[in-house]
């Protein structure tokens, strides 16, 4: 006997880009488990995939619904015909993934030819594809924001414009001219902005939206998990989503490569099920490094207007607030906090009237100097004592999580190119070596991680931390205790934040 290992191709496909990912059949089957099992027992459900690439959805829908009608329509070619004619339809991201997604659900990339597994009239059968261009006013598209530099057909000749068909268009209902009962996919990510260093510009929170404007009874769809904080462009989405009680269940992975192997997406992803007929809390499914943890809770707590991933955190936090306490956040400055972005420089030695400004790292000793009169942002703060952190930091391969760069001491006559954010404006260095000991808790370090989905940490990601009286240094033991944290929730917490050095 020959045991041969035959794996689902879909499972092995390449990915387009970290943009355009494609989704494996595992994860797929997963979010349809999400949808109430008797709309695959119903003939008259319609399904739409918005953003087609392997058309594993579809596929995957579709034997469901062969399974699930065997007894309504008993012959497998009628029930087939049925299924594929008016129950599965999709909308292609390009013309290469219509071809792919057609050859995946029809068994053939032309439908109409005698290799499909139902015969169509045309070559697109119900997966289609328009080359439609973007419409740019003022370098802008109005639809989905491109950049006329980068996508503009002049310069775009013989490349996909990426002008998706289903969020350039006011009336979405009329690309099929139907009523759909679930919406499932995932759609593009982002698109270049023309912006410096290879900038994008999300725009999958479009595909959602448009998803909900057609008002179908299930929307299903995995995308960036970017959003539970913001992020460029997506602070209205993110308080639409939020504050929308139809999001049933929300299943999160903090790390992408938990959904897609082998994909870098900053942040995670996240796959969601909104229904019409609930209004209410939702289910948080967490889930990291193997483990899930489930909790049906509000998508934001009172007062709160930012969204907690970690179920285990919601207890610890509703003890903080009982003491209300004002944020830390007020202490820490904006991006380039004294106007300077990192190709600031100076001169290598001292000289009279110099300050001294602490740059990247990676070049010459850390610091160099530059005339007092240089400085016309936050003037009053050069003469103070205080910290400087790390603008940027990542490691979300490496858990724990140290979760912020350390801190170090910005002495009185200093400041700071954007590389790193400067904290508070102390009349005594005491003072600011005291905040220090409280970042290198892992108790203040764990409330920043609730905020801090990217390698960015701008001021907004310590929100939730708790000020203190920084006339004394802090430790773990200290903080817990005051927070009368239970041993459970410390064991958390100790198992999420690795030590400072």
């Amino acid at each position: 006997m020959n045991d041969t290992y035959n794996p689902d191709v879909l499972s092995c496909l390449a990915n387009l880009s970290n943009d355009e990912v494609f989704t494996p059949p595992a994860v797929v089957n997963q979010m349809l488990d999400l949808l109430p099992p008797e709309l695959f027992r119903d003939s008259s459900t319609t399904f739409l995939d918005i953003g087609c690439k392997s058309g594993v959805f579809l596929r995957e829908i579709a034997k469901r619904l062969i399974t699930g009608l065997a007894d309504e329509i008993p012959d497998l070619q009628t029930r087939v015909d049925h299924i594929l004619h008016r129950q599965v339809f999709g909308i292609a991201t390009t013309e290469l993934t219509s071809l792919v997604a057609r050859r995946t659900l029809y068994c053939s990339k032309y439908p109409n030819c005698r290799y499909s597994a139902s015969r169509f009239e045309t070559v697109e059968g119900n997966i289609r594809f328009r080359n439609i261009p973007h419409e740019f006013v003022n370098g802008r598209c109005i639809w989905c924001g491109a950049s006329e530099e980068q996508f503009g057909t002049a310069k775009r000749k013989g490349l996909e414009t990426h002008a998706y068909e289903f969020i350039h268009t006011a009336h979405p209902e009329e690309i099929f001219n139907m009523k759909f009962d679930v919406i499932v996919g995932n759609p593009p990510y982002q698109l270049s902005d023309g912006g410096a260093q290879a900038s994008a510009r999300p725009i999958y929170h479009l595909f959602v939206q448009m998803a909900k404007k057609l008002n179908p009874r299930y929307i299903t769809l995995i995308i960036p998990a970017r959003w539970f904080a913001g992020g460029k462009g997506l602070d209205e989405f993110r308080g639409e989503m939020l504050h929308d009680k139809h999001l049933l269940k929300i299943v999160d992975f903090f790390d992408a490569e938990e959904c897609f192997p082998g994909v870098d997406i900053s942040g995670g992803v996240c796959y969601f099920l909104w229904a019409s007929n609930h209004k209410g809390d939702c289910y948080v499914d967490a889930r990291r490094n193997g483990q899930m943890s489930i909790m049906k809770r509000p998508l934001l707590e009172n007062d709160s207007e930012t969204f907690i991933r970690f179920n285990e955190a919601i207890p610890i936090l509703r003890k903080i607030r009982i003491l209300n306490e004002a944020s830390f956040m007020s202490l820490v400055s904006s991006r380039k906090p004294f106007g300077f972005d990192t190709s600031k420089r100076g001169r290598a030695n001292s000289f009279p009237g110099a300050v001294k400004i602490y740059i990247n790292k990676n070049t010459s000793d850390g610091h160099e100097y530059i005339p007092r009169s240089d400085v016309n942002v936050s003037v009053d703060v050069l003469d103070k004592h205080k910290v400087y952190i790390s603008y940027a930091y990542g490691e979300r391969d490496d858990f724990p999580y140290k979760v912020l760069g350390t801190p170090f001491y910005g002495e009185p006559n200093s400041c700071c190119t954007e590389t790193y954010l400067s904290i508070g404006s102390f009349d005594k260095r005491s003072t600011a070596e005291n905040v220090r000991s409280y970042i290198r808790t892992k108790f203040m370090r764990f409330l920043v991680l609730l905020q801090k989905n990217t390698q960015h940490a701008t001021s907004r990601v310590y929100a939730l931390v708790p000020m203190q009286d920084f006339s004394k240094p802090w430790t773990d033991a200290e903080l817990y205790a005051k927070y009368k944290l239970t041993k459970d929730e410390i064991a958390f917490i100790e198992s999420m934040i690795k030590p400072m050095e």
